[in-house]
């Protein structure tokens, strides 16, 4: 990506020389990336699930964060982040006022391992995930590496579209679409209902990552494979995938983030088109 003269946002907090937030069980199956689709629902959501993750506050082992000064590549994607998020503001700041409304601007929360969300306890091994209850964006810049080594994605466009995704997610909020899919999950007649919800707010989060992309690649600010990049990170967060890798077979009716397919086939719509109102998820498709 050629952010060389973007602004770096200035909504960021950056809580990495924090320690102390929670005490992590080690050594257990559960956690990693691949348990990005269990945690990250119940944050989205504003429930605490990461009991269910192994972590515990009664454990023995206390997560002790880094003193050490952070990594070249790690400041890289701190640099990156801010820029990116402001592109978000920008992009999304002008939807919202050609079409009479005000974008607030959401804030990043940068850390390291475990820190307290107005959602419950955030962990590293949830992955970026938006809290809509304090408006804010939680990633650990560690991701980066779950991307290339776990789920065989990488390239600062495709950690891009991982944010832009989450952005995607308080753009939702400010629709009120957030709450009216809450609403509608409470009085979802099965589980399975309840995730086909879940699944149709993830793809249109997507699709509103693709908007972006769109307005990022009309400004010239893609290299060659800039986009390829992003296709592969779409496809490597689908549920089936990461169940078959978790736990060798696929239960659709358990998906609440939507197949491979699904998401790259929503990331597309919205790069291919620039405009929010083809991402309507939640009619018949």
């Amino acid at each position: 990506m050629r952010l060389d003269n973007e602004r770096e946002s200035s909504n960021v907090e950056d809580r990495r020389g924090q320690s102390n937030y929670g005490r992590r069980v080690t050594g257990g199956k559960k956690g990693g990336i691949l348990g990005f689709i269990i945690v990250l629902v119940g944050a989205y959501y504003g429930v605490d699930l990461t009991g269910i993750m192994g972590y515990s506050d009664n454990s023995t082992t206390t997560y002790q964060q880094s003193a050490q000064s952070s990594s070249a590549e790690e400041e890289q994607l701190n640099t990156l982040s801010r820029k990116v998020l402001y592109t978000t503001e920008r992009i999304w700041g002008d939807y919202f006022k050609q079409n009479g409304l005000t974008y607030r601007e959401p804030k990043l929360v940068l850390y390291r391992g475990v820190t307290q969300t107005a959602c419950g306890t955030g962990q590293s091994a949830m992955g970026p995930f938006y809290c809509p209850m304090d408006e804010k964006v939680y990633l650990d810049l560690s991701f980066y590496d779950d991307m290339k080594n776990q789920l065989k994605a990488s390239g600062d466009f495709a950690f891009a579209y991982v944010i832009a995704h989450e952005i995607g997610h308080h753009v939702q909020n400010l629709l009120g679409i957030t709450r009216q899919t809450q609403q509608a999950q409470q009085q979802a007649r099965s589980q399975a209902a309840a995730n086909k919800i879940s699944v149709n707010v993830e793809l249109q989060a997507d699709c509103f990552a693709g908007v972006w992309g769109h307005q990022i690649q009309k400004e010239g600010k893609l290299d060659s494979g800039d986009v390829e990049e992003a296709f592969i990170a779409s496809q490597a967060v689908g549920d089936d995938r990461l169940q078959k890798q978790s736990q060798g077979y696929v239960v659709p009716d358990s998906f609440t983030h939507g197949s491979s397919a699904e998401r790259l086939a929503w990331f597309r719509k919205g790069l291919a088109s620039g405009n929010p109102s083809i991402c309507n998820t939640f009619s018949n498709r």
